[in-house]
């Protein structure tokens, strides 16, 4: 008689027996039906399906379909080269094809901390977040130390059949060559139709250039900015990494955006849009659902150089008044302007103690300006201009930015509590501004570094021993550059060194003074300067012809 354990054994032998059998059996199986479809021994029967067809329905065109259909033939593509040239800018590159220096970041040496609280570190990182210029693997827009012509992209938009058109001046700036491209024009190689830079105005971003044209071109109508509101739909058309004619689509996220504080934002307060906007988009339209141009898709913030849902397009009410001023025959843009200064976002005591809610409290008066001349002092608090109240700085420069230098408004103000009115001729703002820099080199004759500020737009400092040994020469920092002044238009940024103007040492800030002091208008001016941040990048020269 077997035993208790080898009846238990046989038992489970049996079973594991069973189980082997049954995966055996399925495993064979399985393969077998695999081999009869891959192998397609078996007869494939089909004749139960039944072909698809085409549904031949229509679908009503929506508003989108319909604006993209109207406008999208006045969009074009602008392309521009730059030819070689050395460049001081040789460091991170900005999306709309210029290479600037990496701006100085807190820690990185002595003279980064001289140059904090000038405003630049932050807000100029945020602009070389423009869009509209080359894709990321192109060269920049400035011409490369290898002898290659740069290229960039971005958009633009006819709005008169003469061949006009608008776009950013960020697209065009220090281009050697502008072209356009239609929609109708053959998808070749060509860049496109020669176009030529009819003015520009640095302070909203904004240009005009025109095409030569024998036949009227088709034009797209500006609607009126003041009326959209947030939430509206809107429509973008651009060429965004060159796919010509892209349209996207979204809503007015906010408007009145500021984006850069003091004076370099103060014309420019931005349409918000969630639409879709990459490099490439810059200048073209941003449409309302009357196919109108409510904004120029002008900047986006992003940190990976694409869309992230936060793009900013200039109101078109602006760029109306812009585009006017660029066709006159001057072909610039002039505003008006008092010759006050004041700082936005004074504690509330300094309100309380002056006892104002709203209005502009005046730091500065020019000598001999239209304020100085219409009793305007410094404590004085604007209140009114021709009897309309004014809300704060921002709202009273652009109600006097508008005005036509030779008119009058009537000031309202309030002086040691007591209320009272002047009347004040509206001066132009850039010759304002010019004599201001005129007064302050003549009021501190010690301090030529003013007068070079006035002629040049530049503020300088020595270099620190740190820098001068990293360079292996002495030299003279850029601490901050004016928008739009001779400086800025050659290049130069905050944070390069200067060590010779016109082969003369500014090996100090009083030799920099004393070879600025000397410069006059209609003088050629070089400046040899070494980006600390890239030293092996060697000597590099910029310059114009000081005007």
């Amino acid at each position: 008689m077997k035993s208790l354990f080898e009846r238990l054994r046989a038992r489970r032998l049996a079973s594991a027996f069973v189980l082997l059998a049954t995966l055996s059996a399925a495993i064979v199986a399985g393969s077998f039906a695999a081999h009869g479809v891959r192998g397609q021994e078996k007869q494939n029967d089909s004749a139960d399906a039944t072909p698809l067809k085409v549904v031949n329905s229509s679908v009503p065109p929506n508003e989108f379909v319909r604006i993209a259909q109207k406008v999208g033939p006045a969009v074009v593509n602008i392309n521009t080269q730059t030819l070689p040239k050395q460049s001081a800018n040789k460091g991170r590159r900005n999306p709309h094809g210029r290479v600037q220096p990496t701006p100085q970041n807190p820690g990185d040496d002595e003279d980064n901390d001289q140059q904090q609280g000038q405003g630049q570190g932050n807000f100029q990182d945020f602009f070389n977040r423009f869009f509209g210029g080359q894709m990321p693997d192109q060269e920049g827009g400035e011409g490369g130390d290898d002898g290659r012509v740069s290229e960039s992209l971005g958009s633009g938009f006819i709005v008169d059949p003469k061949g006009y058109i608008i776009t950013n001046n960020h697209v065009i700036e220090k281009a050697d060559k502008i072209y356009v491209k239609l929609s109708t024009d053959p998808d070749s190689q060509d860049l496109g139709r020669p176009a030529r830079v009819i003015g520009v105005d640095k302070a909203t971003d904004l240009a005009v250039i025109k095409i030569d044209t024998s036949s009227p071109l088709p034009t797209v109508k500006l609607g009126n900015s003041d009326t959209a509101e947030v939430g509206d739909w809107v429509e973008a058309i651009g060429s965004p990494f060159a796919l010509s004619q892209t349209v996207t689509a979204g809503i007015i996220s906010a408007k009145n955006r500021t984006i850069e504080p003091g004076a370099s934002g103060q014309f420019q307060h931005f349409i918000q849009t969630d639409a879709a906007i990459n490099p490439g988009n810059s200048g073209g339209p941003l449409l309302n659902m009357n196919g109108e141009v409510v904004g120029v898709n002008t900047a986006i913030f992003t940190q990976s150089n694409g869309y992230q849902g936060i793009g900013f397009a200039m109101p078109s009410n602006t760029v109306v008044e812009i585009y006017n001023d660029l066709i006159s025959p001057s072909h610039k843009v002039t505003r008006g302007s008092i010759g006050i200064e004041f700082r936005e976002g004074l504690p509330g005591a300094v309100n309380r103690v002056y006892g104002f809610k709203n209005g502009v409290l005046v730091q500065r008066v020019t000598s001999g300006g239209p304020a100085d001349k219409g009793g305007i002092k410094v404590g004085d608090v604007i209140t009114t201009i021709d009897g309309r109240p004014i809300k704060d700085g921002d709202d009273l420069v652009n109600e006097i930015a508008s005005r036509r230098p030779g008119s009058t408004i009537r000031l309202g103000y309030l002086r040691e509590g007591k209320q009272a009115d002047a009347t004040v001729t509206i001066g132009d703002r850039d010759k304002v501004f010019a004599d201001l820099g005129a007064q302050q080199a003549e009021n501190n004759p010690d301090e030529k570094g003013d007068a070079s500020e006035a002629k040049l737009g530049i503020v300088v400092h020595d270099a620190s021993p740190s820098t001068a040994s990293k360079l292996h020469t002495q030299g003279v920092v850029i601490q901050s550059v004016r928008p739009g002044s001779f400086a800025d238009l050659q290049g130069l940024e905050p944070g390069l060194v200067i060590i010779r103007i016109n082969r003369l040492p500014t090996s100090t800030k009083d030799q920099f003074d004393a070879v600025a002091g000397k410069l006059k208008i209609g003088d050629d001016v070089v400046f040899e300067v070494i980006d600390p941040k890239h030293p092996d990048s060697g000597l590099n020269y910029l310059g114009g012809t000081l005007e």
